[in-house]
């Protein structure tokens, strides 16, 4: 079963910004540029971290958060629309019997049932 990309967003797709975090957590801070934030082109949102001491795992939260964004979802629901897809019509079709594999365990194995 293969699967269609309706599309991808990507850290190409975004600025990355870098700052020193400040506040509390020592001189490290200060002298790091630890915090990340990302602005997404298309829809303008934004996600910034700077939780951790590593820029590498800020820049995860960060495009984490900007996903969860009110701004970056209505953006998405917009994409799909013009995209011409019907989400429900998708499930749909991904969920029809020969698309499903069902397993179970017999004899202490699993092994596809149908």
């Amino acid at each position: 079963m293969t699967r269609d990309l309706l599309f991808s967003v990507t850290m190409a797709d975004c600025d990355l910004q870098t700052f020193h975090a400040g506040g509390k957590g020592g001189q490290n801070q200060n002298k790091t540029s630890s915090g990340v934030r990302i602005i997404h082109r298309a829809s303008g949102a934004v996600g910034e971290a700077r939780d951790q001491r590593s820029q590498w795992q800020n820049k995860r939260s960060a495009f984490r958060r900007m996903t969860e964004t009110g701004k970056f979802r209505a953006w998405l629901n917009r994409e799909i629309v013009l995209n011409g897809r019907d989400p429900e019509a998708e499930v749909r079709r991904e969920m029809q019997p020969q698309n499903l594999l069902v397993e179970g365990r017999a004899g202490g194995k699993w092994q596809v049932i149908g």
